[in-house]
């Protein structure tokens, strides 16, 4: 990666497939990267979603009166998945993911799984929320974050129970409106809400203490790592068919380290706007 320290240290994963450590494999293109399985830790583990059942009254108002039971069946999966940090933990359970997803996959909205948004995007799973989080706090609690890629605004919506200052960009104007008014429904003031090229950042705030990405770029901009502070971390997917977490933390001026760490699949990073 331009601009990182030669040095490079990795962090042992263990391979779903094979059940041994691997490192980051490159590959060509974006085969079998789509909406329905994006934006999600690869795992041979899948846990099985809620079922289905027949309803005399909307899917909406049903989880409106389920959510809490829900989202605490959830957090409790998070947490039997590794997730131990109870600020997370807590963010997690606060927010309603069912509000940020269409009503038609409403019923889905806390199985272990990324859903569609529309525009070609997803809801990250949310093992993915909870661990991008988790990995910018291990060392020190961040205060001012951004993050690439607001989607329909539920990981910001999340980061904004954990964080004090939150900044979110996204370069999808349809998209963009949706945070909007999903932040605005929660009453969620504390995010700033920016329509921009993600792969530029947003250097009007900068620096941050963290950037949580998410979407999956060959590389990692080096505007991104220009506007980490020093001593800041960054996580982000990296590849494109095979991919990983990346977590960078800036050293120096002109210095970062990179740790590799689970193998997960999502959407591609773009650069542009699209109206």
């Amino acid at each position: 990666m331009q601009g990182l320290n030669p040095k490079r240290v990795y962090m042992a994963v263990r391979d779903p497939k094979s059940g041994t450590g691997g490192g980051f494999q490159s590959s060509r293109g974006l085969q079998g990267i789509t909406t329905t399985n994006s934006n999600t830790r690869i795992s041979a583990t899948r846990l099985p979603r809620l079922q289905d059942r027949p309803s005399l009254v909307p899917v909406s108002e049903n989880l409106g009166l389920n959510s809490e039971r829900l989202r605490l069946a959830m957090v409790q999966r998070l947490h039997d998945q590794g997730i131990s940090d109870q600020r997370i933990l807590a963010a997690m359970q606060a927010v309603p993911r069912h509000t940020f997803v269409d009503e038609a996959l409403a019923s889905r909205a806390y199985d272990d799984a990324a859903l569609p948004i529309g525009h070609g995007q997803t809801i990250s799973q949310p093992w993915v929320v909870a661990r991008m989080i988790a990995a910018v706090c291990e060392n020190a609690m961040p205060n001012r974050v951004l993050e690439v890629g607001t989607g329909c605004g539920y990981q910001a919506a999340v980061m904004a129970q954990v964080f004090n200052q939150v900044y979110s960009i996204e370069r999808i104007r349809a998209l963009y409106d949706i945070a909007r008014e999903h932040l605005r429904a929660l009453h969620l003031t504390k995010v700033r809400l920016t329509f921009g090229d993600g792969m530029a950042g947003f250097p009007t705030a900068a620096p941050y203490d963290a950037i949580i990405v998410a979407a999956a770029g060959i590389r990692i901009p080096q505007a991104l790592l220009d506007q980490l502070s020093i001593g800041g971390i960054l996580i982000a997917p990296e590849g494109t068919s095979a991919q990983r977490l990346v977590k960078v933390h800036r050293t120096g001026q002109s210095s970062w380290e990179r740790f590799e760490l689970e193998a997960v699949r999502f959407v591609p990073l773009k650069s542009g706007l699209q109206t």
